[in-house]
This record gives C-alpha cells, sequence and structure tokens, in this order.
C-alpha cells in the first residue's frame, strides 16, 4: 500500500535477486512489525558506477550543507568533512538507505571515504547475528586473509571464481581435456573463443582477475622455497613495518621473498594478457560470458561462481546433463564477501537496520541457496549463492552440524561436497591481501589498456605469433609482446601502487595503451617478418 514504510537502495544485483529479497523481506517484516516494506531500488550499472554515483552525490549534498551554515564549500578526499556532518538525513544524505552488493573493495572505500556508517556500536551488535550465545562465530570478520566484514559493511553471502565451459565446443577445438587451472585458457587452441568481462565495470570481475594474478604469485613464492610460516612472518613484520609497500623489505625479510612476489605478479599479468589474446570479447556484462557458453557463442570463460552454476543449471539437457559446466580452480580463488552497507544519512535509517539483520540472519541466508518452493526458501528463483553463515555448511562442532543438517534437504547446491563447501575452499586459497589486494585499481586500469583499449593489437600479434610456430619459436616477437611501460614511470609490482597514486590516471592511461599499442604493432611486424624470412612457412 501507499502508506507501508519504503526502503530505498542501491545495487549491482539482478532482477532474480532483487524481486526475492523484497518479497522475503516483506513477508519478515510483516509478521514481526505489522506491516510489509516497499522497496525503491536504484540500479545504474556495476559498483564502478555505483561509487561515483554516490560520491558525486555526497559531495553536492556537503556543499548544499555547508553553504547552508555558511561554511566552507568543497569536498576534501579525507572523510573527516562527511564524518562531522554526523548521520543527520537533515544535514548531508544521498537519500538513499543501503549500497546492497558489490565487492570488499568498493564497499571498504566508501567505509574511508565516509559514505557509510556502522549499522550499530560494536558493543551493541544483534544477539545470534555474528556469534551465537555461546560465543560461536556464525559469521567470521575475515577468513584465511580475505575480510568479510569491517566496521561499516557486513558481508551477507559468498563469492568465488572460476571457469565456464561448453564440452561440445571444446571439442570442435580439439580440446579433449576441459580446463581446471587459469593456465588452461592461455591454450593457443582457445584463441578468438574466450568470453571475458571488463574488471574497469564491476569490482567482482576486478576480483576474479586478481584472483588470477595472486595464485600465480603464491607458485612462484613456493617455487621460490618460502613455506607458510616464513610467509606469516614476513607478512607480519611488514605489517608493523608502517609501510607495506616499500621496495625495501624491513630488517629480517629476505630479499628474494619480495622478489618472488614480484615475479608472480608479473608472471600473473602476462596470463591475463594471454587471455586477453584469445579473448572473442570483453563486455561490460558479466552475466553475458556464461549465457555465451552455454549457447556456443563462446568455448570457455571467466565467472563469478553463482553465474556459473545458475547458468549450468538453466542450460541443462532434458536429460540432465550439462551443456555448460562451471569449475573453481583448485587453489585458484578465495572466497571473498559480498557486502552490504547502510549509508550516511539514510532517510529509513530504522527499516535499513532491519533489512541488514534480516539478511545476515537465517531468514534471509535462506533465499540464497534454498530451492524454489522449500520452506523459507525463494518463491520463484534459484539464486545458487553460497551463504555466509557457518551454520549453513558441515562442521565438527555438533550445535553447528546439527543446524546444518536441518537446511541439509533444502539446499540447491551440495555445500557438504569439497568443492561447494565455502569454508573448506576459503582454506584452501592462502590469500595475502598485500600481495594483489592493495594494486586492485592498478590492476584494473593495467588490464584495461593491455588487453581492452589495445586488443585489437594484442589479438593481431598473438595470431601472427601463432602463424610462424608460437611463442617458442618466436621469442623476440615474446618479448615484445609481453613488455611493460617504463613511461611515466617502470611498472613492477614494486613500483605500482606508488606510481599509480602520484600520477593522474587518465594520464596513465593514455600512456599505457599507447605504449601497448606500440609493442604489440612491433609483435606483429617481428613474427611477420620471420615468415618473409623463410618464405611464408
Amino acid at each position: 500500500m501507499g502508506d507501508d514504510p519504503e526502503l530505498v537502495l542501491i545495487t549491482p544485483h539482478n532482477e532474480a535477486l532483487r524481486r526475492e529479497f523484497e518479497v522475503g523481506f516483506s513477508h519478515w517484516h510483516r509478521l514481526r512489525y505489522g506491516r510489509p516494506v516497499r522497496f525503491d531500488w536504484r540500479v545504474i550499472g556495476g559498483t564502478t558506477e555505483i561509487m561515483r554515483y554516490l560520491t558525486a552525490e555526497y559531495e553536492a549534498s556537503l556543499k548544499r550543507f555547508q553553504k547552508s551554515v555558511s561554511q566552507r564549500e568543497g569536498l576534501k578526499r579525507e572523510t573527516g568533512e562527511l564524518v562531522a556532518c554526523g548521520d543527520d538525513p537533515a544535514a548531508v544524505t544521498c537519500g538513499i538507505d543501503l549500497f546492497f552488493g558489490g565487492g570488499v573493495y568498493d564497499h571498504a572505500k566508501a567505509e574511508r571515504q565516509g559514505l557509510t556508517v556502522p549499522a550499530w556500536p560494536s558493543e551493541a551488535e544483534p544477539a545470534g547475528l555474528f556469534k551465537d550465545n555461546d560465543g560461536r562465530i556464525l559469521i567470521p570478520r575475515e577468513m584465511n586473509g580475505e575480510v568479510w566484514r569491517g566496521k561499516a559493511y557486513y558481508g551477507s553471502v559468498l563469492s568465488a571464481f572460476g571457469i565456464c565451459y561448453n564440452a561440445d565446443r571444446l571439442r570442435d577445438l580439439g580440446i579433449r581435456q576441459p580446463p581446471a587451472a587459469w593456465e588452461d585458457l592461455a591454450d593457443p587452441r582457445y584463441v578468438g573463443t574466450l568470453g571475458l568481462a571488463d574488471p574497469t565495470k564491476s569490482g567482482s570481475v576486478a576480483k576474479a582477475f586478481e584472483m588470477i594474478l595472486h595464485a600465480q604469485c603464491v607458485r612462484s613464492v613456493a617455487a621460490a622455497g618460502f613455506t607458510r610460516e616464513q610467509i606469516r612472518q614476513y607478512e607480519a613484520a611488514w605489517a608493523t613495518s608502517g609501510s607495506a609497500q616499500d621496495a625495501k623489505p624491513p630488517e629480517g625479510v629476505p630479499a628474494a621473498y619480495p622478489e618472488a612476489i614480484g615475479c608472480g605478479w608479473r608472471e600473473g599479468v602476462n596470463l591475463v594478457r594471454r587471455l586477453g589474446a584469445n579473448a572473442r570479447y570483453f563486455t561490460d556484462a558479466s552475466g553475458k560470458v556464461p549465457s555465451d557458453v552455454a549457447m556456443g557463442a563462446a568455448a570457455a570463460g571467466i565467472v563469478i561462481d553463482f553465474y556459473g552454476r545458475l547458468q549450468e543449471e538453466l542450460s541443462a539437457r532434458p536429460d540432465g546433463r550439462p551443456v555448460m559446466t562451471y569449475v573453481t580452480p583448485v587453489g585458484g580463488s578465495s572466497m571473498t564477501a559480498d557486502p552490504i552497507s547502510l549509508l550516511r544519512g539514510a532517510p529509513h535509517r530504522m527499516l535499513a537496520v532491519r533489512f541488514i539483520e534480516y539478511l545476515l540472519g537465517e531468514s534471509g541466508q535462506r533465499l540464497w541457496n534454498y530451492r524454489v518452493g522449500t520452506p523459507g526458501g525463494p518463491k520463484r528463483f534459484a539464486l545458487r549463492r553460497l551463504p555466509i553463515r557457518r551454520d549453513f555448511y558441515p562442521s565438527s562442532d555438533p550445535v553447528l552440524q546439527a543446524a546444518f543438517e536441518q537446511h541439509r534437504p533444502f539446499l540447491a547446491d551440495a555445500l557438504w561436497r569439497p568443492d561447494a563447501d565455502a569454508y573448506r575452499l576459503s582454506e584452501a586459497f592462502p590469500y595475502e591481501a598485500r600481495w594483489t589486494a592493495s594494486h586492485f585499481g592498478v590492476q584494473r586500469d593495467l588490464i584495461r589498456a593491455m588487453c581492452i583499449d589495445s586488443g585489437e593489437e594484442l589479438r593481431r600479434a598473438w595470431r601472427a605469433i601463432l602463424r610462424q610456430g608460437g611463442p617458442e619459436r618466436q621469442p623476440e616477437a615474446m618479448r615484445l609482446l609481453e613488455a611493460l611501460p617504463e613511461h611515466p614511470f617502470p611498472l613492477s609490482w614494486a613500483t605500482a601502487v606508488k606510481g599509480y597514486s602520484v600520477y593522474p590516471r587518465l594520464d596513465l592511461l593514455r600512456q599505457w595503451t599507447a605504449f601497448f599499442r606500440e609493442q604489440y604493432r612491433q609483435a606483429e611486424k617481428v613474427a611477420n617478418s620471420a615468415a618473409d624470412a623463410y618464405g611464408g612457412r
């Protein structure tokens, strides 16, 4: 009805997910508070567009507020001015209650900028939400290096990243072994057949590419002989040194350690470059990739796990055999949280806090992975996502195990299997945020310049190299293809974060794109000259 309370949310989530949580929360709220809830969804694109929009709205609101009280104008990038305005919608507001969905990177950035506020004081968190009455952790703050909730954002569901493939298309390409690791997609037989998404348009897609880079860092550090215990010691030393990205290692950390990380990062960059060279396209819509793979328009692609699982179900043949298959590479992805944040000056604050409580509680968590029509499950759309609460997974703790057994008959995915148990998967991927999370922004833009804005030149050079015997027979062309920019600073793992913070982003993109285009043209020329030298053979 028109007089029902209204909740305003901004989100990158799809219509199916929006519909299920709208129906679920409205029903939950009516049972507890006597009235259903109307939803006003603001859907403007991915998290990159959402963050730009929110920042602009708060800038404008702060200017209006400052002007009204005869204060100075303009929003500094520090959080101080916004924080000083408090959480009163009469002071500063964007007119929206909740930022729902997207990756931790953007929600953590919103927290740092002061765009979001805690839903409750830390000492007044609702009972049974983050831990039970006996102290059992239900939603951890972090897991194996991945942060799942901060001061003003709360992970509500978990995601991994992996590969989707069409077995029929693989046979057409002569590929007998389905891809099981990121490196498999660099096989030249995939040239022109990979579906990829633009990491600058989606924080989740950028996180997927970060997983590829991080996995190479893990491999390189292990190959250099460093153990998990040594890594923990060295990272602790770096954390207390006061400069996490200082090129010079702190006392007690051997120089070979950051060198191994840097080597792995460079290998990861070149792996991503080969994937870009094999790409059929880079799309703005990450959901397009599994759809195209299912239809055979692409042979394989990189996808967020829930898109992959859902499309696998939707595209199955009448006898149940899959047309498209999703796989999370073993040791190839961490488990990252998909948060919700309360926006500063939320016009319907109490209602927004109730939605967060519902989302993180057992009732909201059921919607993520219960089958359609089951008690407490979704009404129309199976969301096929991994709940964040520990009591939805197997456990050696008898109380948590008993809770899991109550959920088990209704789950859409076999969360007891190692390849679907989010807590087991998280333990299998050692994540060190300093290695790649601090490079998140620069990695997004590097991939754009390296693989998208110069994509035509990259693909032409790669095809020329393949025609002339492949990478092993074209070392000079590959050297040119795999070069990294020297200007305006020599780009490496050790220099990336500081250099990215010093130079204007658009200037960097312009210079990097020009560099890569020229390098790829030269690589193509060298490969083609080899053909001329041998009479075209």
